[in-house]
This record gives structure tokens, C-alpha cells and sequence, in this order.
């Protein structure tokens, strides 16, 4: 048989098109790597004893770079690190190529010859050491002897992602530009919102900016249930809307209070809930049970009539309902609680008349009137205890508040009924909300579990659509913990196994940061298995220490998933405890968003040519310029951004969880503003553009005047600010009124002002 060739226009995948014109000879005949080696075999190699490190290093290397798409400023030969080893004395290493991409490093090769070990022992150490100095860092590195094309990952285990023989380089050579090639890196990037358009592609979707919070705007939320955290609904809503179309399938596997699936039910989506707690299963499902309101409307009056006739009045006849109703289960609460357990949150006639209600409820038929009446239980609990206490605004907070079982000095005394009223009321206009979205047509579109994100085996591979999820934060909130009070009273199970698979770190159960990484690690791995290719998962999230950051972005990357891009987001009002704790409580999150795609590219990581410390300092003034002062929230999250945009989390986590000691002593701090700016009458230490300093310090120094009540004069303003902005070539006055004229506005002779916020906004339209 004669085999040939038939040559046409089509336009095949660049890994493609080398491989079919060698494929095969017209005398029906393998040709080995005739193309990419120009007819060099194996036999060439291992039979030739001149055939030495130099050799692979042209006749093979080099041929394969060029293939993944390297050519001239992308490779570089021979670079010289050096390495700090002593005070006065440096090592000296000279790595065979680098191969950049836009100024960062995609991966390290070196070459060795055949009769070299290049799959463990000193001569992969070598190449690992080059991997991760400072002015490298990329996140592979790969040996070749000439005989086998091995690549590993930069981490502490140098593991081994790929090990090619040279025979099968060509028949392989997807696998290995999987990894390698130009097209598999990029550097991070964000992309722009753009509105819905009659045409929808799932892979190329735009990411949203951040979202005016509407918090209270939905009564379907909003007063509808007690739980510690909830994602503002317009939010969620958005985000659904951008990355989904109708009756596609959302997932949220930390549900939570169930924002995510409520929503996604709202936009016509079908929605599957999961949690480990069974009081966030027990508040979704009750929450979109559907019920006829005139029914449960009677249903609530029939209740209070019967609790208004039998309700204790007298010592004699709380100790009798004690005896009478079930009430709570009296579980041990964590030892840092104020009381041993939970009977104790509650006085006799707390858990009395709670017990009363719970029975009536109990007798309703109708299964979802009866949870819609329970839901309202359950927030009526939330308010009579011994933990809830008053608040000079008029409200109150319970245990939940501190995140610890505190009882209150002097707790506040309501009237259960009409707390329950109350709660009803709420319940009722939240269902009322849902009516037209939720009910008996549609709730079969919702599936709510209690389970554990790590275990998504319920779902079949690459079947849902979207995943948003906002899980646990470390050691923030003892989710499990801080439920057993209602879970108590709810009748719902908590076993030992739910605390295992908890992903929190402390908690009565003392879980470890590892354990912490390793429940979210694998959370992502099924979220990953789970998701359709070209479909989107968005990660809400918001902690202090970078390590974690960084554990996301590299197991993400590990599983598949590409990086997109992140964006700030508040959450509406800020709380009292970040008042009280401005430097350690963050408010708001960060929406990293991610894509599964079939040939994910790999973030670089920045190569430093200067210390950690001065470039966190130089990323630190970017933003503290760019807005004019920052807060603590601006500051963290433009380093984790950066950090992931650039890859320099691993090196964020190793400064540490807290700035502030390197903030008190670079930058001075307004207690007012709540705004960190640049030391009075200091310049910039790092290169900022030219153009942000000087509004920078424009700003500053006619605020200032304005606050002294004084003129500013064009030429005091140059003589002001001109000795701070000197770092390198100074700017000409020419240059300073150029950014003057676009923030203040004159006020008679030579004098400026700052613009007015009405008149930057008539400028803006």
C-alpha cells in the first residue's frame, strides 16, 4: 500500500499540521521525527559518542522551542544569576534557556547529555534552582538528554507532569504543547462588562464590574432568615445572569442561607444547593416551599389564637409545659460559650412558650405551610434568648454577632408571640415575592442537599452550567458550631462526620489549616469534574492571608481551570466590628472568576529584579496614588489581584497575613477617611507614572489649603510640589497645569480649587 499526501486551504490547530505532513513517507513508511529533527533517530544519538550536552541543546532543543513557538527576544540563552549565599559573596548560575512571554518567564530547559539522569538527583535540583530565583520564577521547568523531554512543576515536590521519549515526541506533541507552548501562558487580564445580546457564547463571556449592593431590597431575603452570612441578591442575580441563559443548571456547594439558588430560581434557571449544615438545607427549603397565602395566612391565625389560650402564665404552669412539649435537645455547646449547654441559653419561660409554639406548629397538615410556619420559628428562636441584647439603634443582636455563645448582661425580654408575628409578616411578604418565580410548576427545578463539596458524586460529569459559591473563610465563623442552638431546636442531626468535612479552620473541633486547604483543594477539584467545558465557575471570597489566595489560583490552575480575572465587591453597610477593627476586619470580598476550557492557559509569575518588601511597597503607592489615598480594603485586594494577576501570591503569603506593621511605618494613616496616604512632604519611593503623582500630590496640597483657608497660587503649587515629584526627569510646569486643569477649576487671579463632586460629574456626562 502507498500512502500520500493530498495538500489543502484548511486551516488546522498549530499542533496539528506538523504532525500530519510527517506522518508518513510514499513508501508507506514511519518517518521519525523527519520535520521537527530533520531525520535525526534515536540510533543518531545513543551511537554516536559526540553526540554530547551541546548537541541536544541544538539539534533537539532548539528545534522543539521553535515548534511551541519561541523565537528570538522569547528565548534566552545563558542568562547570569547570581545568588546571595554569604554578606559579601554571590553564586553564580547560568541556566541553558529561559523562555519569556511578555517580560515574564514561562518555563526553564536544560539540556544534558544522553548519558545523564534528568528524571531525579542533582541535575534536576539544578534546573529547579534556576526555576525559582528571584529573577525567574516560572511555574515549569523541563530537562531534555536527548533520549526523553521531561517537564516538572515549580513546587516543593518537583513533581513530574509529563515524560516524553524521544520516539514519541511527535505523536505526543499535543501533550506536550499543552504545557509548553507560547499559547499556554498568559500574564492575567480583565475584561469589561458588556450588556446581554441576542448572541451568547459561553467562552467568551465578559466579567462583570463591581455591583451597587441592594442588600435590603429584597424582601425574599432580607429578614427571611437568621443565618450568619449572606451574598447580597443583586449580586448573585447579576452574575447569574451574565454567565447563564434560561433553564440552564446553577450550582452552589456552600450554600449557605441559599441566595444562589433562590436567584437562579428568580432568573429561570434550575438551581442545586448544597451545604453541610442541615439548618442551611432546612432554611432553603422552607424559604421556596410553595404554599397558597391565603392558606398560610390562616394557618398563622389559627396558631396564635391556640398559643394566646394556652400559653404558661404562672411558675406552676411553665414547669408543667416544660413537662408537656418537647423542647430543644439539650446539646453541649464549645467550650468557649458562656453557658454548658443549650437549655441554659434560654430562661423557663423562654423555652416554654418556645416549646408551646413549636407543638402547634408541629399539628399543621400541609407539609410546606408547615415549614413556611417553622421558618418563622426558627428567627423567632434567633430573638428569645438569654443572648439577645438591645442596641442604641433601636435593634438587636444575639450570640451570633460575637460568634460565640455569649450570654448578654442584661438580655432584652421580648414578647414571643408577637416576635413570631413579626418574623411571620416577613416570611409571608418573602413568599409573596417568590409567587410568580417559585411555586408548585417550578420548585421541582431546585435541588437542595445536605452534603459536602468535596463529595459532588449525586452530579455526573460536566453537567452543570455555572457554579457560584462563597465558601467558609478559614477560622472566621464555626459554621456547625454556632448552629447547634437551632439545629437543637430544629430536631436536625449533626454528625461526627459533618465536622470532618466542615472546611474551616479552629472551631470547637480544632480543625488545622491543612485540614482547611485540603476540604477546599478538593472542593475545587469536584467543582471542577462537575462543570461543563466553556462554563464558569466564580469564587467569592475575602481573607488576610495571601496563602490561601494562593491556594485557590494553584489548585484552580491544577484541576484545569484558567484564571480570568478577579474584581472587588462591597457588601453593602459597613459593620460595626470593622469599625471597632478597621486593620483586621474586611469588609467586602473578591469575585475571582474562572474557566474551564480544554487547553487552559497558565498565569506567569513575576521575576523580581527587586526586593519583595519595595515591590509590595511600590504596589502599595499605585493604589494609595490612584485613589487618592486607600483603605485597608483598596490595599489588600489590589496585592491579592496583582499577586494573581502577576503570580506573586506565593511570595505575598511568605510576608505574611497582616500589613499593617509595614503600612504604620511607610505610610501616615487618616483616621477620618479611614485612607492611608504617603508621609507628609516625602515623595514617592518607587516609579509611579508621572501623571498619578502629580494629581497625588495636587490633591493633597489644595485640600490642605482649603482646609487652612488659604489661596492657592499656580506658582506656590509648583513650588510645592515640585521637590516631591523629582525621580528622574522633573515635570514642567506645562505638564503639572495639563493635570491641574482637569481636577480644579480657577477661583479668581492665579488661585485653583478642587472640582466640586457636582461638577466632576457634569464632566463625566
Amino acid at each position: 500500500m502507498r500512502w500520500g499526501l493530498v495538500w489543502t486551504d484548511v486551516a488546522f490547530p498549530f499542533y496539528v499540521m506538523p504532525i500530519l505532513s510527517v506522518c508518513f513517507s510514499t513508501k508507506g513508511r514511519i518517518m521519525t521525527h523527519s520535520n521537527i529533527f530533520g531525520g535525526l533517530t534515536l540510533a543518531d544519538i545513543t551511537g554516536n559518542p559526540n553526540f554530547k550536552e551541546d548537541s541536544v541543546r541544538e539539534e533537539i532543543c532548539m528545534p522543539i522551542l521553535k515548534r511551541l513557538g519561541y523565537r528570538g527576544k522569547n528565548i534566552t540563552r545563558s542568562k547570569i544569576l547570581l545568588t546571595q549565599v554569604g554578606r559579601k559573596k554571590r553564586e553564580m548560575s547560568i541556566p541553558d534557556y529561559i523562555l519569556t512571554i511578555d517580560g515574564h518567564n514561562a518555563f526553564v530547559l536544560e539540556a544534558k547529555a544522553p548519558n545523564q539522569d534528568i528524571n531525579e538527583g542533582d541535575n534536576v535540583e539544578q534546573a529547579f534552582s534556576y526555576a525559582i530565583h528571584n529573577k525567574v520564577r516560572s511555574k515549569y521547568f523541563a530537562l531534555c538528554n536527548g533520549k526523553t523531554f521531561v517537564v516538572f512543576k515549580t513546587n516543593v515536590n518537583r513533581t513530574c507532569v509529563l515524560s516524553i521519549p524521544f520516539d514519541d515526541i511527535e505523536t505526543r506533541w499535543k501533550e506536550l504543547a499543552r504545557y509548553l507552548s507560547i499559547k499556554s501562558f498568559h500574564t492575567g487580564y480583565r475584561v469589561k462588562y458588556h450588556r446581554e445580546s441576542e448572541s451568547f457564547d459561553y467562552a467568551n463571556i465578559s466579567l462583570l464590574e463591581e455591583i451597587v449592593s441592594k442588600k435590603q431590597a429584597a424582601k425574599r431575603h432580607f429578614g427571611c432568615n437568621a443565618y450568619f452570612t449572606r451574598q447580597t441578591w443583586n449580586v448573585v442575580q447579576t452574575y447569574i445572569r451574565n454567565f447563564t441563559r434560561k433553564g440552564d443548571i446553577v450550582l452552589d456547594p456552600f450554600g449557605g442561607s441559599g441566595v444562589t439558588a433562590v436567584e437562579a430560581l428568580m432568573c429561570d434557571r434550575k438551581a442545586i444547593h448544597v451545604d453541610i449544615n442541615p439548618l442551611s438545607k432546612f432554611i432553603a427549603e422552607s424559604l421556596i416551599a410553595p404554599v397558597n397565602l391565603g392558606e398560610l395566612h390562616t394557618a398563622f391565625e389559627s396558631v396564635q389564637k391556640e398559643y394566646m389560650r394556652r400559653v404558661p402564665k404562672t411558675e406552676t404552669e411553665i414547669k408543667a409545659a416544660l413537662q408537656t412539649y418537647a423542647g430543644p435537645k439539650n446539646l453541649l455547646l464549645p467550650q468557649n460559650a458562656d453557658v454548658p449547654c443549650v437549655h441554659q441559653l434560654f430562661s423557663e419561660k423562654q423555652r416554654a412558650e418556645l416549646s408551646l409554639l413549636k407543638s402547634i406548629i408541629g399539628k399543621q397538615r400541609d407539609v410546606n405551610i408547615q415549614k413556611s410556619l417553622m421558618l418563622a420559628f426558627y428567627n423567632t428562636v434567633s430573638v428569645i434568648n438569654k443572648t439577645f441584647h438591645e442596641t442604641p439603634q433601636g435593634g438587636g443582636n444575639n450570640f451570633g454577632y460575637y460568634y460565640r455563645y455569649r450570654v448578654a448582661p442584661n438580655p432584652a425580654i421580648r414578647n414571643t408571640i408577637e416576635v413570631f408575628e413579626g418574623k411571620f409578616k416577613r416570611i409571608y411578604d418573602g413568599k409573596k415575592e417568590l409567587l410568580d418565580k417559585i411555586n408548585n410548576r417550578t420548585v421541582a427545578n431546585a435541588a437542595i442537599i445536605k452534603g459536602t463539596a468535596t463529595d459532588l458524586s449525586f452530579q455526573e460529569d460536566e453537567s452543570v452550567d455555572y457554579i457560584y459559591t462563597d465558601p467558609p473563610y478559614g477560622k472566621n465563623i464555626a459554621y456547625l458550631d454556632l448552629s447547634i442552638m437551632w439545629n437543637a431546636w430544629l430536631d436536625l442531626d449533626v454528625t461526627e462526620d459533618d465536622y470532618a468535612l466542615e472546611a474551616i479552620e479552629g472551631g470547637e473541633h480544632n480543625k488545622t489549616k491543612h485540614e482547611y486547604k485540603e476540604l477546599i483543594a478538593q472542593s475545587i477539584r469536584e467543582m471542577y469534574r462537575v462543570l461543563k467545558y466553556d462554563r464558569w465557575l466564580t469564587f467569592v471570597f475575602a481573607h488576610k492571608d495571601p496563602e490561601f489566595w494562593h491556594l485557590i489560583i494553584d489548585t484552580a490552575e491544577q484541576c484545569g481551570f484558567e484564571y480570568v480575572g478577579a474584581v472587588p465587591q462591597k457588601n453593602g453597610q459597613t459593620s460595626f466590628k470593622k469599625r471597632q477593627n478597621p486593620f483586621t476586619v474586611l469588609s467586602g470580598q473578591l469575585m475571582m472568576n474562572f474557566r474551564k476550557v480544554r487547553h487552559p492557559k497558565v498565569v506567569m509569575n513575576a521575576n523580581f529584579e527587586m526586593d519583595v518588601d519595595v515591590f509590595i511597597i511600590k504596589t502599595i503607592e499605585e493604589v494609595i496614588a490612584k485613589h487618592y489615598g486607600a483603605t485597608w480594603e483598596q490595599i489588600n485586594n489590589y496585592l491579592i489581584i496583582q499577586g494573581m494577576e502577576k503570580g506573586f501570591l506565593d511570595l505575598l503569603k511568605k510576608h505574611g497575613s497582616d500589613l499593617t506593621p509595614l503600612l504604620e511605618r511607610s505610610f501616615d494613616y487618616d483616621f477620618e477617611t479611614e485612607k492611608w496616604h504617603i508621609k507628609k512632604n516625602v515623595k514617592f519611593r518607587t516609579h509611579v507614572d508621572v501623571n498619578i503623582r502629580i494629581e497625588y500630590f495636587l490633591r493633597s496640597y489644595l485640600n490642605r489649603m482649603e482646609m487652612e483657608n488659604k489661596a492657592a497660587r499656580f506658582d506656590d503649587i509648583v513650588l510645592s510640589i515640585l521637590p516631591l515629584l523629582r525621580n528622574g526627569t522633573d515635570p514642567g510646569k506645562q505638564t503639572i497645569l495639563g493635570v491641574l486643569e482637569d481636577i480644579a477649576v480657577p477661583s479668581g487671579g492665579d488661585c485653583w480649587r478642587l472640582k466640586t463632586k457636582q461638577q466632576r460629574f457634569r464632566l463625566e456626562e
